[in-house]
């Protein structure tokens, strides 16, 4: 069996983000994307999600490098004057660990950040972290505890295939030393009875999944739950954010709309869904168990 999730990372981040995301849900072969709560062109990305009904939204939680949901002054341990978390991912995630009021206020801001979701009326499809943040044990227990609460259906698990670094010498050591955290993960969310998937591509092409790219990945499809996360944008580069210098957004969305691509997905065999639908499928498996 072969299930296949194709989702944009970032709505809400730019309005470049949010048109290239409703293009892509209308036009191409995009069936899900992760909602940013406290970024520029959140209320744009939301107005658009509820006029595309086949476009599953979830959940992107941010806590480094963008915005926060809640005041500087509720969670000065977090954010700098302008309410932006910063990006020294191994210096706050020791801070989170080990600082019980760091704790405090990191676990308010992610509570404001589903319940800002919540407040969109939009359906959850999904959870995941700004920059696979909730592979860190204190991020993934809060993440689990709260988003039991508003009804989290399913996460994303960021494993991503040897084979999926596409040649780079830095994708097996990364692999390599992801592997006991993403161990840990899958146990906790199966503990929690939480879907996900069991492969996902995106890490080591950020900002580069091209159309070439993703047709790599289909021909290669694995048996089990898929997820394709891209990042696409009507422009490129720094215009979306400074720290995506890089990325080639344009490229994403190309590759999203092509033809070669909607042929590819259609010859792999996979059914394409949303995380929800996987959801509802474990719950009819634990019901009759």
């Amino acid at each position: 069996m072969k299930f296949l999730i194709v989702t944009a990372d970032d709505f809400g981040l730019h309005l470049a983000v949010n048109r290239a995301v409703e293009q892509a849900a209308r036009e191409g072969v995009l069936t899900a994307a992760s909602l940013m709560m406290g970024a520029p062109a959140t209320a744009d990305a939301v107005q658009r999600a509820r006029g595309l009904p086949g476009l599953a939204v979830g959940l992107h939680l941010v806590l480094a490098d963008g915005w926060s949901v809640l005041p500087r002054r509720s969670i000065p341990a977090l954010v700098d004057d302008q309410g932006r978390f910063g990006n020294n991912m191994v210096r706050d995630g020791v801070r989170f660990f080990v600082l019980p009021a760091v704790r405090r206020q990191l676990e308010a801001e992610i509570r404001a950040q589903f319940q800002a979701f919540a407040e969109t009326g939009l359906p959850l499809d999904h959870v995941n972290a700004h920059k696979h943040f909730h592979l860190h044990p204190t991020l993934l227990e809060m993440l689990l505890r709260i988003g039991a609460e508003f009804g989290a259906p399913a996460v994303r698990l960021p494993r991503e295939p040897a084979w999926g670094a596409n040649g780079s010498i830095a994708g097996p050591a990364v692999a390599g030393l992801l592997s006991p955290w993403l161990a840990i993960m899958r146990r906790r969310l199966r503990a929690a009875r939480i879907a996900h998937n069991d492969y996902v591509f995106g890490m080591s092409g950020s900002g580069s999944m091209d159309e070439a790219r993703l047709l790599e990945i289909l021909a290669r499809l694995p048996d089990g739950v898929t997820e394709i996360y891209l990042h696409p944008a009507v422009e490129s580069g720094a215009a979306i954010a400074a720290s995506m210098s890089g990325y080639r957004h344009t490229e994403e969305l190309a590759a999203l709309l092509s033809p070669r691509v909607r042929a590819a997905v259609a010859a792999c065999g996979a059914t394409s869904g949303s995380f929800r639908q996987l959801a509802t499928a474990l719950a009819a498996e634990l019901r009759a168990a």
